[in-house]
C-alpha cells in the first residue's frame, strides 16, 4: 500500500512536524517570550503567541476559535489522507505538496492542543514601513505546499483528467 500510494509521502509529513517542533522549543527555550534576535536588518527571530488562524485572523475571541482551529486541520488531515491514498506515489509534486500541507497542519494542531495557541518565531520587516505577521515552519510547509500544488494544478495536470507527470 506504501509503496505505490502516495501515502509513501508520509515521511515528508512527519520530518515537517519533527522540524517544526524542534524549532519551537528551540525558541521556547532560548527566547524569552516577546524577545527578539535580530539576525539581519529585515529577519529576525521572536517569540510569539498566536491564539488565531493566519496574520492572527480571531485572535480576539474568547477561546472558542482554538476548537475550531483544530477542527478543521484534522478534517483537512483526513481529507488530505485520502488524498494521499488514492494518488500514486509516481506525481511527485502532487503528493509533495500535500504532504507539506499536512504536516504544517499538524505540527499547528499540536501546538493548539498544548498549548492553546501557535508559537511563532520568524519575522521579516521593513523597519518604519512594514513588518510582516510572525509565523513558523509549519506555516512554511502549508504555504510552499499550496504552492506546489497551484503550479501543478496550473501547468502539470492535463484538462482531461489525464496527469502529465504520469508519463
Amino acid at each position: 500500500m506504501f509503496r505505490k500510494t502516495g501515502l509513501f509521502y508520509w515521511w515528508v509529513i512527519l520530518l515537517v512536524i519533527v522540524i517544526d517542533l524542534v524549532t519551537k522549543q528551540l525558541v521556547v527555550n532560548n527566547i524569552p517570550y516577546q524577545g527578539n534576535i535580530e539576525l539581519m536588518p529585515c529577519l529576525s527571530l521572536v517569540h510569539v503567541y498566536n491564539t488565531g488562524a493566519a496574520f492572527s485572523f480571531l485572535s480576539d475571541s474568547s477561546g472558542w476559535q482554538a476548537y475550531l482551529f483544530i477542527g478543521i486541520a484534522l478534517l483537512a488531515v483526513g481529507f488530505i489522507s485520502a488524498a494521499l491514498y488514492r494518488a500514486s506515489r509516481s506525481k511527485l509534486m502532487y503528493c509533495l505538496s500535500l504532504a507539506l500541507i499536512c504536516g504544517g497542519a499538524v505540527g499547528n494542531v499540536i501546538d493548539r492542543v498544548y498549548y492553546g495557541y501557535v508559537i511563532d518565531f520568524i519575522l521579516f520587516y521593513i523597519r518604519g514601513v512594514f513588518t510582516y505577521p510572525a509565523f513558523n515552519i509549519a506555516d512554511c510547509a502549508i504555504c510552499i505546499g499550496v504552492a506546489i500544488l497551484v503550479v501543478y494544478s496550473i501547468f502539470f495536470e492535463k484538462k482531461d483528467g489525464e496527469k502529465a507527470d504520469e508519463k
